[in-house]
Protein backbone atom coordinates (compact mmCIF):
# COMPACT_ATOMS: atom_id res chain seq x y z
CA UNK A 1 0.00 0.00 0.00
CA UNK A 2 1.39 3.42 -0.89
CA UNK A 3 1.86 6.15 1.68
CA UNK A 4 -0.82 8.26 -0.04
CA UNK A 5 -3.32 5.41 0.08
CA UNK A 6 -2.50 4.77 3.74
CA UNK A 7 -3.07 8.43 4.54
CA UNK A 8 -6.40 8.42 2.72
CA UNK A 9 -7.59 5.40 4.66
CA UNK A 10 -6.46 6.81 8.03
CA UNK A 11 -8.18 10.14 7.40
CA UNK A 12 -11.62 10.31 8.96
CA UNK A 13 -13.92 13.01 7.59
CA UNK A 14 -15.55 13.39 11.01
CA UNK A 15 -12.33 14.95 12.29
CA UNK A 16 -12.56 17.98 10.03
CA UNK A 17 -15.76 19.41 11.57
CA UNK A 18 -14.30 18.95 15.06
CA UNK A 19 -11.13 20.82 14.07
CA UNK A 20 -13.13 23.58 12.37
CA UNK A 21 -15.51 23.93 15.30
CA UNK A 22 -12.56 24.03 17.68
CA UNK A 23 -10.98 26.83 15.65
CA UNK A 24 -14.23 28.81 15.63
CA UNK A 25 -14.61 28.30 19.37
CA UNK A 26 -11.06 29.57 19.88
CA UNK A 27 -11.89 32.75 17.94
CA UNK A 28 -15.05 33.19 20.01
CA UNK A 29 -13.02 32.71 23.19
CA UNK A 30 -10.50 35.34 22.12
CA UNK A 31 -13.33 37.76 21.38
CA UNK A 32 -14.72 37.13 24.87
CA UNK A 33 -11.20 37.58 26.29
CA UNK A 34 -10.99 40.96 24.55
CA UNK A 35 -14.36 41.88 26.03
CA UNK A 36 -13.06 41.33 29.56
CA UNK A 37 -10.81 44.37 29.10
CA UNK A 38 -13.68 46.76 28.38
CA UNK A 39 -16.79 48.25 29.96
CA UNK A 40 -17.91 47.13 33.39
CA UNK A 41 -15.63 44.08 33.20
CA UNK A 42 -12.62 46.39 33.62
CA UNK A 43 -13.96 48.14 36.75
CA UNK A 44 -13.30 47.28 40.40
CA UNK A 45 -11.08 44.32 39.57
CA UNK A 46 -9.41 42.21 42.26
CA UNK A 47 -6.21 40.74 40.85
CA UNK A 48 -3.52 38.27 41.91
CA UNK A 49 -1.12 39.34 39.17
CA UNK A 50 1.08 41.46 41.50
CA UNK A 51 1.65 38.38 43.68
CA UNK A 52 2.58 36.31 40.63
CA UNK A 53 4.89 39.08 39.45
CA UNK A 54 6.72 39.12 42.77
CA UNK A 55 7.38 35.40 42.37
CA UNK A 56 8.45 35.82 38.76
CA UNK A 57 10.82 38.70 39.53
CA UNK A 58 12.53 36.74 42.28
CA UNK A 59 12.92 33.67 40.07
CA UNK A 60 14.32 35.85 37.27
CA UNK A 61 16.79 37.31 39.79
CA UNK A 62 18.14 33.83 40.50
CA UNK A 63 16.35 33.04 43.75
CA UNK A 64 15.17 29.49 44.35
CA UNK A 65 11.45 29.03 45.12
CA UNK A 66 10.62 27.43 48.48
CA UNK A 67 14.21 27.95 49.67
CA UNK A 68 14.76 31.67 49.19
CA UNK A 69 11.17 32.85 49.36
CA UNK A 70 7.80 31.60 50.53
CA UNK A 71 5.45 30.22 47.89
CA UNK A 72 2.02 28.69 48.39
CA UNK A 73 1.62 27.16 44.92
CA UNK A 74 2.99 23.84 43.60
CA UNK A 75 6.08 23.70 41.35
CA UNK A 76 4.04 23.20 38.17
CA UNK A 77 2.73 26.74 38.52
CA UNK A 78 6.21 28.30 38.41
CA UNK A 79 6.54 28.52 34.59
CA UNK A 80 3.52 30.80 34.23
CA UNK A 81 4.88 33.04 36.99
CA UNK A 82 8.44 33.19 35.71
CA UNK A 83 8.05 33.46 31.94
CA UNK A 84 6.34 36.89 31.92
CA UNK A 85 9.13 38.26 34.14
CA UNK A 86 11.94 37.44 31.70
CA UNK A 87 13.41 40.23 29.59
CA UNK A 88 14.78 43.74 29.99
CA UNK A 89 11.43 45.48 30.51
CA UNK A 90 10.34 44.73 34.07
CA UNK A 91 7.30 47.01 34.22
CA UNK A 92 4.09 45.67 35.72
CA UNK A 93 2.08 46.49 32.59
CA UNK A 94 4.39 44.33 30.45
CA UNK A 95 4.20 41.51 32.99
CA UNK A 96 0.41 41.71 33.05
CA UNK A 97 0.12 41.60 29.25
CA UNK A 98 2.46 38.62 28.95
CA UNK A 99 0.73 36.74 31.78
CA UNK A 100 -2.67 37.34 30.21
CA UNK A 101 -1.26 36.13 26.90
CA UNK A 102 -0.21 32.86 28.55
CA UNK A 103 -3.67 32.44 30.05
CA UNK A 104 -5.35 33.22 26.74
CA UNK A 105 -3.14 30.60 25.10
CA UNK A 106 -4.11 28.11 27.81
CA UNK A 107 -7.75 28.88 27.12
CA UNK A 108 -7.33 28.29 23.39
CA UNK A 109 -5.55 25.00 24.09
CA UNK A 110 -8.34 24.03 26.48
CA UNK A 111 -10.92 24.54 23.74
CA UNK A 112 -8.91 22.52 21.25
CA UNK A 113 -8.59 19.68 23.74
CA UNK A 114 -12.30 19.83 24.53
CA UNK A 115 -13.08 19.56 20.82
CA UNK A 116 -10.68 16.60 20.52
CA UNK A 117 -12.33 14.80 23.43
CA UNK A 118 -15.80 15.34 21.96
CA UNK A 119 -14.58 13.99 18.62
CA UNK A 120 -13.19 10.90 20.37
CA UNK A 121 -16.57 10.45 22.04
CA UNK A 122 -18.17 10.63 18.58
CA UNK A 123 -20.37 13.47 19.78
CA UNK A 124 -23.05 14.74 17.43
CA UNK A 125 -22.39 18.13 15.87
CA UNK A 126 -25.15 19.82 17.89
CA UNK A 127 -23.65 18.55 21.13
CA UNK A 128 -20.18 19.65 20.07
CA UNK A 129 -21.35 23.14 19.13
CA UNK A 130 -23.17 23.57 22.45
CA UNK A 131 -20.22 22.38 24.55
CA UNK A 132 -17.62 24.48 22.73
CA UNK A 133 -19.81 27.58 22.73
CA UNK A 134 -20.32 27.22 26.47
CA UNK A 135 -16.58 26.93 27.14
CA UNK A 136 -15.74 29.78 24.75
CA UNK A 137 -18.20 32.21 26.34
CA UNK A 138 -17.42 31.22 29.93
CA UNK A 139 -15.09 34.25 30.40
CA UNK A 140 -18.00 36.64 29.86
CA UNK A 141 -20.15 34.68 32.31
CA UNK A 142 -17.53 34.53 35.08
CA UNK A 143 -15.88 37.90 34.54
CA UNK A 144 -12.48 39.49 35.03
CA UNK A 145 -11.25 36.87 37.51
CA UNK A 146 -10.16 34.81 34.49
CA UNK A 147 -7.62 37.44 33.47
CA UNK A 148 -5.58 37.51 36.64
CA UNK A 149 -5.65 33.91 37.91
CA UNK A 150 -3.50 31.11 36.55
CA UNK A 151 -6.22 28.43 36.77
CA UNK A 152 -6.61 28.09 33.01
CA UNK A 153 -3.15 26.50 33.02
CA UNK A 154 -3.99 23.48 35.26
CA UNK A 155 -7.44 23.30 33.64
CA UNK A 156 -5.83 22.92 30.20
CA UNK A 157 -3.44 20.25 31.52
CA UNK A 158 -6.39 18.38 33.03
CA UNK A 159 -8.25 18.58 29.73
CA UNK A 160 -5.16 17.21 27.96
CA UNK A 161 -4.90 14.29 30.39
CA UNK A 162 -8.57 13.41 29.96
CA UNK A 163 -8.32 13.62 26.16
CA UNK A 164 -5.30 11.30 26.17
CA UNK A 165 -7.02 8.75 28.39
CA UNK A 166 -10.20 8.80 26.29
CA UNK A 167 -8.01 8.27 23.21
CA UNK A 168 -6.49 5.15 24.79
CA UNK A 169 -3.11 6.82 25.43
CA UNK A 170 -3.14 5.87 29.10
CA UNK A 171 0.58 6.37 29.72
CA UNK A 172 0.56 9.80 28.14
CA UNK A 173 -2.59 10.64 30.10
CA UNK A 174 -0.95 9.54 33.35
CA UNK A 175 2.09 11.73 32.71
CA UNK A 176 -0.07 14.73 31.81
CA UNK A 177 -2.29 14.22 34.85
CA UNK A 178 0.83 14.33 37.01
CA UNK A 179 1.78 17.67 35.43
CA UNK A 180 -1.72 18.95 36.16
CA UNK A 181 -1.44 17.91 39.82
CA UNK A 182 1.96 19.58 40.00
CA UNK A 183 0.39 22.80 38.66
CA UNK A 184 -2.53 22.80 41.11
CA UNK A 185 -3.46 20.02 43.45
CA UNK A 186 -7.14 19.60 42.54
CA UNK A 187 -6.64 17.20 39.55
CA UNK A 188 -5.45 14.67 42.12
CA UNK A 189 -9.10 13.75 42.72
CA UNK A 190 -9.12 12.25 39.19
CA UNK A 191 -6.29 9.83 39.94
CA UNK A 192 -8.56 7.07 41.38
CA UNK A 193 -10.78 7.26 38.28
CA UNK A 194 -7.77 6.96 35.97
CA UNK A 195 -6.35 4.04 37.98
CA UNK A 196 -9.63 2.11 37.88
CA UNK A 197 -10.05 2.90 34.20
CA UNK A 198 -6.65 1.49 33.25
CA UNK A 199 -6.90 -1.53 35.60
CA UNK A 200 -10.31 -2.59 34.31
CA UNK A 201 -9.52 -2.03 30.62
CA UNK A 202 -5.83 -2.91 30.35
CA UNK A 203 -5.11 -5.05 33.39
CA UNK A 204 -3.17 -4.80 36.62
CA UNK A 205 0.27 -4.65 35.02
CA UNK A 206 -0.58 -1.66 32.84
CA UNK A 207 -2.21 0.06 35.81
CA UNK A 208 1.03 -0.27 37.76
CA UNK A 209 3.02 1.01 34.79
CA UNK A 210 0.76 4.07 34.49
CA UNK A 211 0.94 4.60 38.23
CA UNK A 212 4.72 4.49 38.07
CA UNK A 213 4.74 7.04 35.24
CA UNK A 214 2.44 9.32 37.23
CA UNK A 215 4.67 9.14 40.32
CA UNK A 216 7.85 9.58 38.29
CA UNK A 217 6.60 12.76 36.60
CA UNK A 218 5.24 14.14 39.86
CA UNK A 219 8.55 13.37 41.58
CA UNK A 220 10.48 15.06 38.78
CA UNK A 221 8.47 18.24 39.45
CA UNK A 222 8.88 18.17 43.22
CA UNK A 223 12.22 16.50 44.01
CA UNK A 224 14.55 19.36 42.93
CA UNK A 225 12.73 21.73 45.26
CA UNK A 226 12.51 19.15 48.03
CA UNK A 227 16.29 18.81 47.81
CA UNK A 228 16.91 22.57 47.87
CA UNK A 229 14.09 23.75 50.13
CA UNK A 230 12.33 20.86 51.88
CA UNK A 231 10.82 23.01 54.62
CA UNK A 232 9.46 25.49 52.08
CA UNK A 233 7.78 22.73 50.09
CA UNK A 234 6.32 21.22 53.26
CA UNK A 235 5.04 24.64 54.33
CA UNK A 236 3.48 25.18 50.92
CA UNK A 237 1.59 21.89 51.04
CA UNK A 238 0.58 22.42 54.65
CA UNK A 239 -0.71 25.90 53.85
CA UNK A 240 -2.95 24.52 51.10
CA UNK A 241 -4.23 21.55 53.11
CA UNK A 242 -4.89 23.43 56.36
CA UNK A 243 -6.96 26.32 55.10
CA UNK A 244 -9.88 27.36 57.32
CA UNK A 245 -13.54 27.69 56.31
CA UNK A 246 -13.63 30.39 53.62
CA UNK A 247 -16.57 32.80 53.59
CA UNK A 248 -17.50 31.77 50.05
CA UNK A 249 -17.85 28.05 50.79
CA UNK A 250 -21.20 26.32 51.19
CA UNK A 251 -20.88 25.86 54.94
CA UNK A 252 -19.90 29.48 55.49
CA UNK A 253 -22.75 30.66 53.25
CA UNK A 254 -25.22 28.73 55.44
CA UNK A 255 -23.69 30.29 58.56
CA UNK A 256 -24.02 33.75 56.99
CA UNK A 257 -27.68 33.05 56.18
CA UNK A 258 -28.28 32.16 59.84
CA UNK A 259 -26.39 35.30 60.80
CA UNK A 260 -28.67 37.49 58.67
CA UNK A 261 -31.76 35.72 60.05
CA UNK A 262 -30.63 36.56 63.58
CA UNK A 263 -30.06 32.95 64.62
CA UNK A 264 -26.26 33.15 64.90
CA UNK A 265 -23.49 35.71 65.27
CA UNK A 266 -20.28 35.13 63.34
CA UNK A 267 -17.15 37.15 62.58
CA UNK A 268 -14.46 37.17 59.91
CA UNK A 269 -10.70 36.70 60.10
CA UNK A 270 -8.17 36.95 57.27
CA UNK A 271 -5.54 34.23 56.86
CA UNK A 272 -4.10 31.95 54.18
CA UNK A 273 -4.78 34.67 51.61
CA UNK A 274 -8.56 34.60 52.08
CA UNK A 275 -11.33 35.81 54.36
CA UNK A 276 -12.68 33.08 56.61
CA UNK A 277 -15.21 32.36 59.34
CA UNK A 278 -13.59 33.03 62.71
CA UNK A 279 -13.89 31.00 65.87
CA UNK A 280 -15.56 27.73 66.79
CA UNK A 281 -18.39 27.84 64.17
CA UNK A 282 -15.85 27.96 61.36
CA UNK A 283 -13.80 25.13 62.83
CA UNK A 284 -16.78 22.82 63.41
CA UNK A 285 -18.45 23.45 60.05
CA UNK A 286 -15.08 23.15 58.30
CA UNK A 287 -14.51 19.70 59.82
CA UNK A 288 -18.02 18.53 58.94
CA UNK A 289 -17.82 19.87 55.42
CA UNK A 290 -14.44 18.23 54.81
CA UNK A 291 -15.84 14.90 56.02
CA UNK A 292 -18.86 15.24 53.71
CA UNK A 293 -16.61 16.15 50.79
CA UNK A 294 -14.39 13.13 51.39
CA UNK A 295 -17.39 10.82 51.75
CA UNK A 296 -18.97 12.02 48.51
CA UNK A 297 -15.68 11.70 46.61
CA UNK A 298 -15.21 8.12 47.81
CA UNK A 299 -18.80 7.31 46.88
CA UNK A 300 -18.25 8.71 43.37
CA UNK A 301 -15.05 6.71 42.91
CA UNK A 302 -16.74 3.50 44.10
CA UNK A 303 -19.77 4.07 41.87
CA UNK A 304 -17.50 4.53 38.88
CA UNK A 305 -15.50 1.39 39.69
CA UNK A 306 -18.67 -0.69 39.87
CA UNK A 307 -19.96 0.30 36.44
CA UNK A 308 -18.93 -0.22 32.85
CA UNK A 309 -15.66 1.28 31.67
CA UNK A 310 -17.02 3.43 28.84
CA UNK A 311 -15.65 6.79 27.71
CA UNK A 312 -18.97 8.55 28.28
CA UNK A 313 -19.05 7.31 31.88
CA UNK A 314 -15.46 8.38 32.36
CA UNK A 315 -16.06 12.01 31.36
CA UNK A 316 -19.30 12.13 33.39
CA UNK A 317 -17.60 10.89 36.54
CA UNK A 318 -14.58 13.10 35.94
CA UNK A 319 -16.89 16.13 35.85
CA UNK A 320 -18.77 14.91 38.93
CA UNK A 321 -15.56 14.28 40.87
CA UNK A 322 -14.13 17.76 40.30
CA UNK A 323 -17.55 19.32 40.88
CA UNK A 324 -17.86 17.50 44.22
CA UNK A 325 -14.40 18.72 45.20
CA UNK A 326 -15.32 22.32 44.32
CA UNK A 327 -18.90 22.50 45.60
CA UNK A 328 -18.29 20.72 48.91
CA UNK A 329 -14.83 22.05 49.75
CA UNK A 330 -14.24 24.42 52.65
CA UNK A 331 -12.55 26.80 50.19
CA UNK A 332 -14.45 27.95 47.10
CA UNK A 333 -12.77 30.87 45.40
CA UNK A 334 -14.34 32.26 42.19
CA UNK A 335 -11.48 30.97 40.04
CA UNK A 336 -12.25 27.39 41.09
CA UNK A 337 -15.18 27.44 38.69
CA UNK A 338 -12.67 27.64 35.83
CA UNK A 339 -11.75 24.02 36.61
CA UNK A 340 -15.26 22.90 35.65
CA UNK A 341 -15.48 24.67 32.29
CA UNK A 342 -13.70 21.95 30.22
CA UNK A 343 -15.38 19.05 32.08
CA UNK A 344 -19.11 19.55 32.67
CA UNK A 345 -19.99 20.40 29.02
CA UNK A 346 -18.55 17.03 27.96
CA UNK A 347 -21.41 15.15 29.62
CA UNK A 348 -23.90 13.66 27.16
CA UNK A 349 -27.64 14.20 26.82
CA UNK A 350 -30.16 15.99 29.00
CA UNK A 351 -28.04 15.34 32.05
CA UNK A 352 -25.16 17.24 30.47
CA UNK A 353 -27.39 20.08 29.30
CA UNK A 354 -28.93 20.48 32.75
CA UNK A 355 -25.57 20.36 34.52
CA UNK A 356 -24.05 22.84 32.05
CA UNK A 357 -27.02 25.21 32.49
CA UNK A 358 -26.57 25.08 36.26
CA UNK A 359 -22.83 25.65 35.91
CA UNK A 360 -23.53 28.63 33.65
CA UNK A 361 -25.92 30.01 36.27
CA UNK A 362 -23.24 29.60 38.94
CA UNK A 363 -20.75 31.54 36.79
CA UNK A 364 -23.19 34.43 36.40
CA UNK A 365 -24.16 34.36 40.09
CA UNK A 366 -20.47 34.59 40.98
CA UNK A 367 -19.98 37.63 38.77
CA UNK A 368 -22.94 39.38 40.41
CA UNK A 369 -20.94 39.73 43.63
CA UNK A 370 -17.31 39.26 42.59
CA UNK A 371 -15.43 41.53 42.30
CA UNK A 372 -17.96 44.38 42.60
CA UNK A 373 -19.42 43.52 46.03
CA UNK A 374 -16.65 41.33 47.39
CA UNK A 375 -15.24 43.65 50.02
CA UNK A 376 -18.70 44.67 51.20
CA UNK A 377 -19.41 40.97 51.54
CA UNK A 378 -16.13 40.02 53.23
CA UNK A 379 -15.80 42.98 55.60
CA UNK A 380 -19.43 43.89 56.35
CA UNK A 381 -21.33 40.70 55.43
CA UNK A 382 -23.39 42.57 52.84
CA UNK A 383 -26.76 40.83 52.83
CA UNK A 384 -27.34 40.92 49.06
CA UNK A 385 -23.92 39.45 48.35
CA UNK A 386 -24.37 36.84 51.09
CA UNK A 387 -27.56 35.52 49.53
CA UNK A 388 -25.94 35.52 46.08
CA UNK A 389 -23.04 33.44 47.42
CA UNK A 390 -25.47 30.97 49.01
CA UNK A 391 -27.47 30.78 45.76
CA UNK A 392 -24.27 30.09 43.79
CA UNK A 393 -23.21 27.34 46.16
CA UNK A 394 -26.64 25.69 46.14
CA UNK A 395 -26.71 25.77 42.34
CA UNK A 396 -23.34 23.98 42.24
CA UNK A 397 -24.68 21.28 44.58
CA UNK A 398 -27.72 20.95 42.31
CA UNK A 399 -25.40 20.47 39.30
CA UNK A 400 -23.58 17.74 41.24
CA UNK A 401 -26.88 16.03 42.00
CA UNK A 402 -27.82 16.13 38.32
CA UNK A 403 -24.58 14.38 37.41
CA UNK A 404 -24.87 11.72 40.11
CA UNK A 405 -28.57 10.85 40.25
CA UNK A 406 -29.37 7.54 38.54
CA UNK A 407 -30.70 7.86 35.02
CA UNK A 408 -34.41 7.24 34.68
CA UNK A 409 -35.18 4.09 32.73
CA UNK A 410 -37.11 4.43 29.46
CA UNK A 411 -40.86 3.88 29.65
CA UNK A 412 -40.69 0.59 27.76
CA UNK A 413 -38.27 -0.78 30.35
CA UNK A 414 -40.45 0.35 33.27
CA UNK A 415 -43.54 -1.35 31.89
CA UNK A 416 -44.59 -4.57 33.67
Amino acid sequence: MTRAASSERSFRPAELPAAALGALAALLFLAAWWGLHHGFYARDTIVDTPVYRSYGDRIAAGEVPYRDFRLEYPPGALPVFALPALGADTSFDRYRRRFEGLMAGSGVALLGLTAATLALLRAARRRMVAALAFAALAPLALGSVMLSRFDLWPAALTAAALAAIVAGRDRLGSATLALAVAAKLYPGVLVPLAAVWVWRRRGRREAFVCGGIFLAVLAACYLPFLALGPFGVAESLGRQLSRPLQLESLGAAVLLALHHLGALQISMESSHGSQNVAGLPGVVVGIVQTAVQAGVLVAVWVAFARGRMEPERLVTYAAATVLAFVALGKVLSPQFLIWLVPLVPLVRGRRGLAASALLGASLVLTQLWFPFRYWDFALRFDETASWLVLARDVVLVAALAVLLLPARAPAWRRAP
